[in-house]
This record gives C-alpha cells, sequence and structure tokens, in this order.
C-alpha cells in the first residue's frame, strides 16, 4: 500500500486528478449499481412470493385430506397449476401433490421449521429441485390429527428471474464501465483546464530562473478570486518586490561606487606624494606634511564612515527585528546630547527631554539620533544654538542654520543624496536615509521641514509610553 502511495504521488498532478475523478465516479456508479441490482432483485422475489402465495388455499386442502398421510390426492386446488409441491413429514420423506411435475430437494432449513411447528410464517427461501434447477421456494407448516407437522413446500423456477437479474447485472457493468472511462477523460479535461494557469505559472518562474528577467508578469482577470488567481498574483506581487530589490542594489552599488571613488583617488594621491618624498630623498615641508597626513586620516575616517553606513543598510529587515526591545527614547536622547556637544564645542545646544519608552534596536536608534543632531551641528553658524526637545513622542531638533531649500526637502532622505551647498563638507549623504530607515522600523515617521526664522527643524514621531511596560517573567 505505501509503495502505491509513493508512486501515486510521483505522477503528474493531472494524471492524479484524472484518477481520482475516476475513482470516486466509480465508487458512486458502483454504489447505485448494485443498489439498483438488489432492488431489482427484491421486487422480482416479491413478485415470485406473490405467485407461490396464491397456492394457499389449495394448501388448507392438503392438510384436511388423506394426503398428510402420503395415502390420497389432493381433488381440488382452484384450478392453479404448480410446478412443484409437496408435502413433508419432520423426518423428511414427501409425497408429490397431484399437478406437480417436479420434486423440490428438501433442506435441513425445511425439516427444522416443520419441526418447530410454526404455522403462522410463511419462510421464502431458494433451492433447487432434484436434478440441479433452481428454485424460489416456499415453505408453510400445518399441523396434524395425530399432533405432529407437516410441511407443504411450493416452489416455482427461478431460472428466468435469475437470466433476467444476470442481463441486469452485465447492462450494469457495461454501463459502470463507460461512465468510469468517460469520468476518467472529463477528470483530464478538467484537469488540464485548471491546470493551465498553472503550467503559465511555471513556465513564467522556468523563464525567470533561466533568464534573471524580473519583468515578467502573470496576467490574471481582475474579477477572479479563487487560488489560481491568488497564487499569480502573489507571484507577480514577488517578482515586483524583486525586481525593485534589484534595482536598489545596482542603484546602492553604484552609489557608493561613486561615493567611495573620491575619497580612494584623493588618499592615493596623497600616499603617491608621501611615498615619491621618500624614495626621491626629497622632504616635504613639514607644515604640508602634517596637512597631507591629516588630510590621510580625515579621508580614512570619512571611508570608515561610509562603510559603516553602508553595513548597516545593508542589514536585512529580519536581522533588525531579531534586535527589537523595549528603549528608553530618554536616555538614548542623552547619550547622543553627549556626543554632539563633543563635536560642537562652540554650540549652545538646549535641551527638553521628557520620559517615553519605545519598542526599537538600541544601537540603530541611538546611530539615527545621532545622525539628526550630527547635522544640526554641521550646519549651525559657530556660537549658533541648537534646540532639542522631546515631548509625548515627538523628538524635535531645530538649528539656526541655512536651512533647506524647498525644492531639496523632497530628496533629503534619498540614499548618497547631498545638498550642492553641503558637499563641501564630510559626510557620504546616507545619515538622513539610515534615520528614516530606523524610524520607519519602530513604528514611527520622520521629517524634515524649514522653521520660522531660518534654520531646519527635524520631527521624529515613534509610539510608546511615557512609563516602562512591566516586564514578562
Amino acid at each position: 500500500m505505501n509503495k502505491f502511495v509513493r508512486r501515486f504521488r510521483t505522477l503528474p498532478i493531472r494524471a492524479r486528478l484524472s484518477m481520482l475523478v475516476a475513482a470516486a465516479v466509480a465508487f458512486a456508479v458502483a454504489a447505485v449499481s448494485v443498489t439498483c441490482w438488489f432492488i431489482v432483485q427484491g421486487k422480482l422475489y416479491d413478485q415470485l412470493a406473490s405467485d407461490l402465495q396464491k397456492v394457499r388455499g389449495p394448501a388448507n386442502i392438503v392438510a384436511q385430506n388423506a394426503l398428510i398421510n402420503c395415502t390420497g390426492t389432493v381433488q381440488d386446488t382452484n384450478g392453479l397449476r404448480i410446478s412443484y409441491g409437496q408435502v413433508v413429514k419432520t423426518d423428511g420423506t414427501y409425497c408429490l401433490t397431484r399437478d406437480a411435475t417436479g420434486v423440490i430437494k428438501v433442506s435441513q432449513a425445511d425439516k427444522d421449521l416443520i419441526k418447530a411447528g410454526n404455522t403462522d410464517t410463511l419462510y421464502f427461501s431458494n433451492g433447487t429441485d432434484v436434478d440441479g434447477n433452481p428454485l424460489r421456494v416456499m415453505t408453510q407448516v400445518f399441523p396434524t390429527e395425530s399432533g405432529s407437522y407437516v410441511g407443504l413446500i411450493t416452489a416455482v423456477p427461478l431460472k428466468s428471474t435469475q437470466n433476467t437479474l444476470n442481463d441486469l447485472a452485465l447492462l450494469l457493468l457495461l454501463v459502470s464501465g463507460v461512465g468510469v472511462l468517460g469520468a476518467g477523460a472529463a477528470g483530464l479535461a478538467v484537469a488540464r483546464a485548471g491546470l493551465r494557469p498553472v503550467d503559465k505559472l511555471t513556465e513564467a518562474v522556468e523563464h525567470v530562473a533561466r533568464t534573471e528577467d524580473l519583468s515578467v508578469r502573470i496576467p490574471v482577470e481582475e474579477e477572479s478570486d479563487d487560488e489560481i488567481a491568488r497564487l499569480s498574483r502573489s507571484f507577480n506581487s514577488m517578482t515586483s518586490s524583486l525586481a525593485s530589490s534589484r534595482e536598489l542594489q545596482q542603484q546602492l552599488i553604484a552609489d557608493a561606487g561613486h561615493e567611495l571613488r573620491t575619497p580612494l583617488t584623493s588618499l592615493r594621491t596623497n600616499i603617491e606624494l608621501l611615498t615619491r618624498s621618500e624614495e626621491t630623498g626629497r622632504p616635504i615641508p613639514p607644515a604640508d606634511r602634517k596637512a597631507l597626513l591629516a588630510s590621510v586620516k580625515a579621508q580614512m575616517t570619512e571611508l570608515a564612515s561610509l562603510i559603516g553606513d553602508l553595513q548597516e543598510l545593508s542589514r536585512s529587515e529580519g536581522q533588525r527585528g531579531e534586535r527589537l526591545q523595549i528603549v528608553a527614547l530618554q536616555d538614548t536622547v542623552e547619550a547622543a546630547l553627549r556626543r554632539a556637544r563633543l563635536r560642537g564645542p562652540e554650540l549652545t545646544i538646549t535641551a527638553d527631554v521628557q520620559p517615553w519608552f519605545v519598542r526599537a534596536e538600541p544601537s540603530a536608534l541611538e546611530r539615527a539620533i545621532v545622525n539628526i543632531l550630527d547635522n544640526a551641528v554641521k550646519f549651525s553658524p559657530e556660537g549658533g544654538t541648537i534646540d532639542v526637545a522631546l515631548e509625548g513622542g515627538v523628538l524635535t531638533v531645530r538649528d539656526h542654520g541655512p536651512g533647506i531649500a524647498e525644492d531639496e526637502l523632497p530628496h533629503v532622505f534619498d540614499r548618497f543624496w547631498r545638498s550642492p551647498s553641503a558637499r563641501a563638507l564630510p559626510g557620504s549623504g546616507l545619515g538622513l536615509s539610515i534615520v528614516a530607515r530606523t524610524v520607519q522600523q519602530a513604528g514611527g515617521d520622520v521629517t524634515l521641514a524649514r522653521a520660522n526664522g531660518g534654520g531646519t527643524v527635524a520631527t521624529v514621531r515613534l509610539p510608546g509610553a511615557p512609563t516602562a511596560p512591566p516586564e514578562v517573567p
């Protein structure tokens, strides 16, 4: 059985569906055919029983005359001619009625019935005559004057009835066979029609696997909402997501290559100058050498920062989701403020921070807030002021710098985008992209806008609560 199941599972879906449909129809047809055959058999046997019960009148005469002792003959049978009829004693001996032309083979069941003396029941059964011909037999028990019992056994030939039933069985078998074959063919046709969308989906998947062409789309009827349509829509959504992911990946690689080219070229030039000075024996003036080394150090720092930003952006959402935890946002803001004050000691940074607890990745959230404060420090004039406030889950950072042009605001969170006025300043253009991604992951949103009176205001909104939730044991 297990071997058959394993082989069945290896068959194509069309073949399995066809076999299942054919098997279901075969079972249904077989059940109907068998039921029909037994119903017809019952009707025919009822008709034979009705014919046999017509001799019950003559049977009463048999029970009252000398034939009971097998010494005489029945004088009146009400004009009914029967082919088989005989009176049987308890020991199985019998004598024939006057019009009987055949001898019924007495069965042990008939003897037992006569001995039991049940005169109220007509007993019907299938039997044979002494020559082996099939009969439908009726047995009726009568009492004798001596206190014993005899049985009147009458029968009619069963051959014509059996022929009718055999012909019916053959007809039902032929009809069932045609029905099963038709069901198999219909199942195959239904399977082909039903699996045609699956074939298209398979071809599309094979095409994508072979060519890596993610522009393939499977046509789906708008009104359709069956399983195949849902699968097709899911496939189209998947390929669209993969295509978008590939485009973003290619764009990230291209932008990263472009951003890396400038510091690497400058770093290479500076190192070549230092190397040539050592090889030629012509020392570089101390001031120039110091500036050159400072430039190399700054470029290496910029490269390290850029690589860190790229690593942050390359992390998958699943990796981020595994590290989410309850974070005290006010503590994170205070830590970021300490770093910002070190980077801009000449600036005045005011802070009004209220308690707020959010669900986020601690290190990523701190880096995002640091990036926002770094931007404020970078664009603030010397001796300027930065105002920081956290209240009700809303963090605002406002500087008093030159501000951002209106036409540049839609691009501030794009990867590697930098304002023309800021391209001379250090940075990779990834800071605000990391901010947007981190805040969105925490379920919040971030915006940048021009502040009244000049400067820029960054607003971060994060869902949470003013008190920490109880720890789950």
